[in-house]
């Protein structure tokens, strides 16, 4: 299915995390489609050791976006980073970076230091772990893991540790061993052409062009992505989740051909993001702003009693607030005891309560209960509704609704 795309149409089966993009090509070849960009959101699951402190959990939402059909190099490349700066820009979660790589300059880095084409994809699975992993103990893995030259991996950590923008292209394009390679060459001027798209995008700004990221996939045959929090996002004393990377992809050329027994050539790229990671974290950053997390109701208003036989009463006072266009309910009990009416508003983060008692019946009005100060006031029935929705808006602005 196609939707709308770009931002307003950005949130609006079974596979493995690590083969995000599988069952979309697979898809593409089974229906004979030539060009499609679509996102998706559905639950995957992981393979390899979930570490929940982290937020790698083993099952867990995700939202994919692919641009799959035969485009002039980098328009849609580049537009991948848009997406994935406009959603964290607009989620505020803090500073960010996406990172980009090419595999063709990994191959021609790899080949120019003298790993042996059989060791590709093997060390380049050992440079994705630099995100999490110092350079001594992946150059250990390396060398004593897979049987690479020290002299050789001491050359890959000449070029890892690498970063920038089109200065950076351009050191690296003054490198002769490097641009002696026929895939280096042609990575770099992708990755050119990829940069100056970003920076007409307007977001360069958040991008680096990093020589340590990989991702081990080997059926990426380009442009690789990476978003990193860099801000505000971890936790302190170990109560928020420290995520790291929220979104990563890359360019997969080949995948379709696979699933299609004429081995037809479309041509893809995406991106993903995780949309748990996300979740753990704009929840710890509402919890050390003071609140109890992300709010999991739209509830306005809780009509409470704290006195026998008064259901038809609240019944009465959810129907108007209903006409009204309130979003209001109430505990399904005929005589529920008010302290958990109050309990359950401020766990669900109900901004106010509408209290019926008979004292306040007997006067022709209610109590408006607010459950952040947990003050109270009498309103009569008639300036119910307005008291509310002023109310309301107020809570609104505080951001509490």
């Amino acid at each position: 299915m196609v939707f709308p795309w770009h931002l307003n149409a950005h949130f609006d089966g079974f596979l493995w995390t690590l083969s995000i993009h599988v069952p979309f090509a697979r898809y593409v070849a089974m229906n004979k489609i030539k060009t499609i960009k679509r996102y998706h959101i559905d639950r995957v699951y992981r393979r390899d050791q979930p570490r929940m402190t982290l937020g790698r959990y083993r099952e867990f939402y995700q939202c994919d976006f692919d641009i799959a059909g035969e485009y002039d190099p980098m328009i849609p490349d580049a537009e991948c980073v848009r997406i994935v700066y406009e959603i964290l820009s607009q989620l505020d979660l803090g500073s960010f970076i996406i990172k980009v790589n090419h595999r063709n300059v990994l191959d021609g880095m790899f080949e120019a230091c003298g790993v042996p084409p059989e060791k590709f994809r093997s060390i380049c699975s050992s440079v994705d772990k630099l995100d999490k992993t110092e350079w001594e103990e992946v150059k250990k893995e390396m060398v004593e893991g897979k049987g690479l030259e020290e002299a050789v991996a001491d050359k890959i950590g000449e070029y890892v540790k690498l970063s920038g923008h089109f200065e950076l292209l351009e050191k690296l394009m003054s490198d002769m061993g490097l641009t002696a390679v026929a895939s280096a060459r042609a990575g770099l001027e992708d990755m050119k052409l990829l940069l100056h798209y970003c920076e007409l995008f307007g977001v360069l700004d958040k991008v680096s062009f990093d020589l340590s990221l990989a991702r081990g996939l080997d059926y990426y045959t380009g442009v690789i992505y990476e978003a990193i929090l860099t801000g505000d996002a971890t936790m302190k004393d170990g109560e928020v989740p420290a995520v790291g990377s929220v979104a990563g992809g890359g360019r997969y050329d080949g995948l379709v051909g696979m699933f299609d027994p004429k081995g037809q050539h479309v041509p893809c790229v995406g991106v993903s993001i995780g949309i748990e990671r996300v979740f753990s974290i704009l929840e710890s950053r509402a919890k050390e702003a003071g609140g109890k997390g992300i709010r999991t109701v739209e509830t306005q208003v809780m009509v409470a009693s704290g006195q026998k036989n008064l259901l038809e009463q609240r019944m009465k006072v959810c129907t108007l607030l209903w006409n009204a266009g309130i979003k209001t309910e109430m505990l399904y009990k005929r005589n529920p005891k008010l302290l958990n009416q109050f309990q359950y508003s401020e766990r669900e983060g109900v901004p106010l309560l509408v209290i019926v008692g008979e004292e306040e019946t007997v006067k022709g009005g209610v109590k408006i209960r607010d459950t952040h100060t947990r003050e109270e006031d009498f309103v009569e029935m008639a300036a119910l509704v307005p008291e509310l929705n002023k109310r309301l808006a107020e809570c609104q602005h505080s951001e509490r609704v």
